[in-house]
């Protein structure tokens, strides 16, 4: 029962809680569940997307390729979080590449059962634009770190935004660990500059790691290190 949309709880985080149960029990019927692998790509750039995916389990990193050939990693979905909204509603090819950081489930919803509700049902219409908008401000913020912080201030505001977005296990350590190369591609920089930095922040006890595994040890001087201080 629990793969019913109208049952699931992870349509609380989206849009698609906006929906009648009758809304959902379509959108239900019509959805495919589908497993990615680590490292599996959901959707690649310049794609013609037929539906939007709902995450319910893991994490995707979705990225647009620039002109040297090096991936910038402009967002990191994970449960509750509908992908390709933008490219469906738009009727455009994707400007973003979707591949799965960790071992993922998503929920394929058809392009049909969006567009339909769309047209039928307003309060779905205005929790889709309201996504969008904060989709819209998550990019600029992006653009605004890139120009205005350091490449040191931005590994470090990285930490952070994975302590607080995925947690820590039991031992303390982030429960989502990027690559060095995926953390370069988030912060902007090369993957030689990244593991330099997050050297010196170890010589330094702001994190600890333990093979691919990363401890924040001092949040707040972290914290301080982001805002200039």
């Amino acid at each position: 029962m629990e793969s019913r949309c109208e049952n699931c709880i992870v349509r609380q985080f989206n849009s698609l809680r906006a929906m009648s149960n009758e809304e959902l029990k379509k959108v239900s019927d019509s959805k495919i569940t589908k497993k990615f692998k680590k490292g599996e790509a959901l959707f690649e750039e310049g794609e013609k997307l037929d539906g939007v995916f709902c995450v319910r389990d893991g994490v995707s990193k979705l990225s647009k390729l620039s002109a040297n050939g090096k991936d910038q990693i402009v967002k990191l979905a994970s449960k509750g979080e509908v992908m390709g909204q933008r490219s469906v509603i738009a009727e455009e090819s994707t400007n973003l590449s979707a591949v799965a950081v960790s071992d993922m489930e998503v929920c394929f919803i058809p392009k049909e059962s969006i567009v339909q509700t769309l047209n039928t049902n307003p309060n779905f219409a205005v929790e889709v634009l309201r996504h969008m908008a904060h989709d819209l401000k998550e990019a600029d913020d992006v653009i605004i770190n890139m120009s205005q912080k350091t490449v040191k201030q931005r590994i470090a505001e990285a930490f952070i935004y994975l302590k607080d977005n995925f947690g820590e296990d039991e031992n303390g350590f982030l429960r989502l660990n990027l690559s060095r190369e995926d953390m370069s591609n988030v912060v902007g920089t090369a993957t030689e500059s990244t593991i330099r930095i997050i050297s010196e922040f170890k010589k330094k006890g702001l994190i600890e790691t333990s093979g691919k595994k990363t401890k924040i040890k001092d949040l707040k001087k972290l914290r301080d290190l982001v805002n200039g201080m």
